[in-house]
């Protein structure tokens, strides 16, 4: 969970074996080991997760090995048998915690200083730690502002796993602010969208901008549909392969087509179309949305991967990489930056400086001849994996990816399917 984006659950939430701060705990826990975590901490740096610890008799380390492993069910099953907590004990807890008041000078004058900087409804009942540490959460993501960066692709399901309720809920946070730009909330594909959900405009605006976690606001959607999982998949479907209907629609895709892809008749849907407008409109690389440029490109000094660094780099400035990384780490960023003589925040200074891929080529400080790259470039594209563990990994990663092909030995090759396989699940349609 990317914790730059979005807060972790409400400490309140008792959705992962009934205790206070536990769903808030394991999504703090998968930040920290994936190094999303942003300006949450963690474990024993953090006094509510010390309590949740303590109670449990589970430590900071194994507690983060076990939540980066398990889904919440698995972890659900794994919690009893690493803890010997019966439900009287939770009880108990749960009703202390829920209670826990400020208990210092500092800690009171925080949420005072939270009551009066994000003015909630009702600051009479905001009393407790719980409850300050809830308001923080939500004051901190419930404006969107979409004159800094576009909606989410509409190809995201994380929201009750339907495509576009997460670039919806983003119009929505950002139509309370007016910071649309030019953007507009309950346009027709989000009318398609909560008329299939049978949700008005107003209760899900209203939902987006109260739920502020993705699984809590998937969580109300699915308490406010009567939709089946089978439904959702024939309309996701259904809604991302549509494409203009009528002539007077018809021209609209054209034009925007032609403007931010010339030539590319290929692109069909809205999705897709939308896709590639927020890229151009914003100027930005955005691999939420598509891969970067393969691995084996050579299109840019004859360098393998150059290509694909520039890309990995752009998203990085754009906070935008997705599943992906950049620089240190990443292990083929580190061998081109190593053979550039840059290092990772040196490139990205030149990305910053220059907007073209031509531009970037001009200004990296040192010169390689045709014989150096060459060499690289071999040696780049035939390496494989040589440590017992790293031969384990690859084959799980290859082998999750697509059983069918143990014929891929070198990272590069295992680079490029993965490219593939992650983008045409993400748009599969159902």
């Amino acid at each position: 969970m990317d914790l730059t984006l979005q807060p972790p659950r409400r400490p309140s939430n008792t959705s992962l074996c009934n205790i206070v701060a536990l769903a808030r705990m394991a999504d703090k826990a998968r930040g920290h080991v994936e190094e999303t975590i942003g300006e949450y901490i963690y474990g024993d740096a953090s006094g509510l997760d010390k309590k949740v610890l303590t109670f449990l008799g589970i430590s900071h380390d194994d507690f983060a090995d076990a939540a980066s492993r398990y889904a919440d069910e698995e972890l659900c099953n794994w919690i009893p048998k690493a803890s010997d907590v019966n439900e009287s004990d939770i009880q108990a807890f749960n009703k202390d915690l829920l209670a826990w008041e400020p208990f210092n000078d500092a800690s009171r004058q925080r949420l005072k200083d939270r009551l009066a900087k994000y003015n909630p409804p009702h600051p009479e009942k905001i009393t407790t730690m719980i409850q300050s540490i809830e308001l923080d959460d939500w004051g901190c993501f419930r404006n969107v502002d979409l004159t800094t960066r576009p909606p989410r692709t509409p190809y995201d399901r994380s929201i009750a796993g339907i495509y576009g309720l997460l670039r919806m809920a983003d119009k929505a946070r950002a139509a309370k602010t007016n910071t649309l730009n030019g953007y507009i909330y309950n346009c027709p594909i989000d009318q398609e969208i909560l008329t299939f959900l049978g949700i008005s405009a107003e209760a899900f605006q209203d939902a987006a901008y109260h739920n502020v976690n993705n699984i809590e606001l998937s969580e109300w959607v699915k308490n406010n549909t009567s939709r089946t999982q089978a439904e959702i998949s024939q309309f996701n479907y259904d809604i991302s392969h549509k494409g203009p209907e009528g002539e007077e629609l018809k021209n609209i895709f054209n034009t925007v087509r032609e403007r931010v892809a010339p030539g590319r008749i290929d692109i069909t849907a809205w999705f897709d179309l939308l896709d590639l407008d927020d890229e151009q409109d914003y100027g930005i690389v955005d691999l939420t949305r598509h891969a970067p440029r393969s691995p084996y490109n050579t299109s840019l000094l004859g360098l393998i991967g150059l290509a694909r660094l520039i890309d990995k780099g752009r998203a990085s400035l754009s906070n935008s990489l997705g599943g992906y990384f950049y620089g240190k780490d990443s292990l083929l960023d580190s061998f081109i930056l190593k053979f550039l003589d840059l290092s990772a925040d040196d490139f990205l200074t030149i990305l910053k400086n220059h907007a073209t891929d031509e531009a970037v080529i001009a200004h990296l400080p040192t010169e390689k001849t045709k014989s150096d790259i060459e060499k690289f470039n071999t040696h780049i594209a035939s390496r494989g994996v040589r440590t017992t563990a790293q031969k384990a990994w690859f084959r799980d990663r290859v082998g999750g990816l697509d059983p069918n092909r143990p014929d891929i030995d070198t990272l590069l090759a295992m680079v490029q399917l993965d490219d593939q396989i992650t983008f045409a699940r993400q748009k599969a349609g159902v």
